[in-house]
């Protein structure tokens, strides 16, 4: 599974960042029995917020599925750091919730989730296919338009 992931992210032209350190009082990611659940992750890159703003507003549908994918990209990061680096303790990916800033009017937050569960179900094959919520949420910290949390099985 280790190389699966690895080539796959290769393959796609990702490579994972440093896993955030938290911003708050709160860790980045905390085991329960075979359960791995992650804090929520924003659409960082390189160190700094992508995007800003709300879908339904300033921020498109197209780039509000680039910022979910940016947080399935830190979510693999938090997943590896809790890991050790070792992709074979990983199970499989049991649900994300996804958290979408809209406006009041803004309908498509799933179709914004697709972003990131498009991308976990390329790189992690069959194991990456989970669960999911997707909610409107009037803002996010850092006027951030999409944050994201997983919940993974562990070996």
């Amino acid at each position: 599974m280790a190389h699966t992931i690895e080539s796959r992210l290769s393959e796609a032209g990702i490579t994972l960042p440093d896993a955030a350190a938290p911003a708050a009082n709160y860790v980045s990611y905390v085991y329960f029995g075979t359960s791995l659940q992650t804090s929520g992750q924003l659409p960082m890159e390189n160190g700094t917020l992508a995007m800003t703003g709300k879908l339904g507003g300033s921020v498109s549908l197209e780039d509000g599925q680039k910022a979910a994918k940016l947080c399935a990209i830190n979510i693999l990061a938090q997943a590896k750091a809790a890991l050790g680096g070792d992709w074979d303790r990983l199970g499989r990916l049991l649900k994300l919730t996804v958290f979408v800033a809209s406006e009041a009017s803004f309908t498509e937050q799933h179709k914004v989730a697709n972003g990131a569960s498009d991308f976990l179900v390329e790189i992690l094959g069959d194991v990456g296919r989970h669960a999911r919520s997707a909610v409107g949420v009037p803002a996010l910290p850092l006027d951030a338009p999409v944050e994201i949390e997983a919940l993974f099985e562990v070996r």
